[in-house]
């Protein structure tokens, strides 16, 4: 059965408490943010989502692997390859490709190993990663960007979709996974009696324009996702951010962030140097440009913190923006 309530909760929950004890799982779909304030809200509201098997599948917007965890853990998940998939699409193409147990564990590999990542990718944060069909949707380059061909209703002739990513073949992700050590399924965190499909992958990362640009570095909303999603915040925070650049009255920029709070919790002077410390110790990681670039006085943010669904930063049934300039 598919149930189509919107983004009200209050819906959201009362379909799901009359229909989901009947079935055999649960499945959430929806904007990553969304579906993380739902099973967040749904846990104040009483619900044990343990008891309906629950499985994700997201569309729309990059997310960490940290927040994945996070997210899969509040479910009573604990098989983050098999419970969750992400969605690359577009509304006039359709599904173009998903992410894969193989795809999801292997990005997972790339979390923790972000000098791997760069030299793949390119970049310093870590892009959606999914699997496709060349069958059926054939992607190719145009500088740097992504164009698709695919029998629609309305075939789509090298569609340009300007999505920034890139493309790589099945044999050419293991031989790269083979020259940094890893050679087996086990490896990666799988069963090596795992069945996988010798699809090609296509990686995606954010738009271009969620960057900041600081200090001549680009500072990507993934980079400070990571430093939020650290296990001693996630029962204080929501996850939501607006990362900006501001300027004292010195005329010195800094980094500032406003962080959304979960409901009923109260901010402290403490909290916000904390969640400072976080963001700074994952940009120094992950993020080589802000390493070298940033004058070290100048690399801690400036975390403020304001309530749930501020109307100023977080209005509720508005999609978020990460970045603001």
């Amino acid at each position: 059965m598919v149930a189509t309530p919107g983004n009200n909760k209050a819906e959201i929950f009362r379909v799901i408490q009359a229909l989901a004890p009947h079935f055999e799982q649960t499945v959430l779909l929806g904007y990553p943010p969304f579906v993380k304030d739902v099973i967040d809200s749904g846990i104040a509201e009483g619900i044990d989502w343990t008891t309906y098997n629950p499985k994700l599948v997201f569309a729309g917007e990059v997310f960490s692997e940290e927040w994945r965890s996070l997210v899969l853990k509040r479910i009573g998940s604990t098989s983050p390859c098999y419970d969750s998939a992400s969605l690359y699409g577009t509304a006039d193409g359709g599904v173009l490709g998903n992410e894969t147990p193989l795809s999801i564990a292997i990005r997972r590999w790339f979390s923790v190993h972000p000098k791997a990542a760069r030299s793949l990718f390119g970049e310093s944060r870590l892009p959606t990663l999914v699997q496709y069909d060349p069958a059926s949707r054939f992607f190719e380059l145009h500088d740097d960007t992504l164009v698709v061909s695919g029998e629609n209703s309305v075939p789509l002739l090298r569609y340009h979709i300007a999505d920034k990513g890139g493309l790589v073949s099945f044999e050419d992700m293991w031989a790269f996974l083979n020259n940094h050590g890893v050679h087996s399924l086990a490896e990666l965190g799988l069963d090596n009696s795992s069945q996988t499909r010798s699809l090609p992958f296509v990686f995606v990362f954010g738009r271009a324009d969620f960057t900041v640009s600081y200090y001549g570095a680009n500072i990507y909303p993934e980079n400070v996702t990571v430093g939020l999603e650290q296990p001693e915040f996630t029962s204080l925070i929501s996850g939501k951010f607006v990362l900006e650049t501001r300027e004292t009255d010195n005329s010195d920029k800094y980094l500032y962030i406003a962080v959304e709070l979960l409901p009923a919790i109260q901010g402290t002077i403490k909290l916000s140097e904390k969640i400072a410390e976080s963001v700074k110790t994952q940009l120094l990681r992950l993020n080589s440009e802000f390493a070298n670039y940033t004058p070290a006085e100048r690399q801690l943010p400036q975390i403020t913190l304001y309530s749930f669904a501020d109307s100023n930063y977080f209005p509720v049934g508005v999609k978020h923006r990460y970045t603001r300039n």
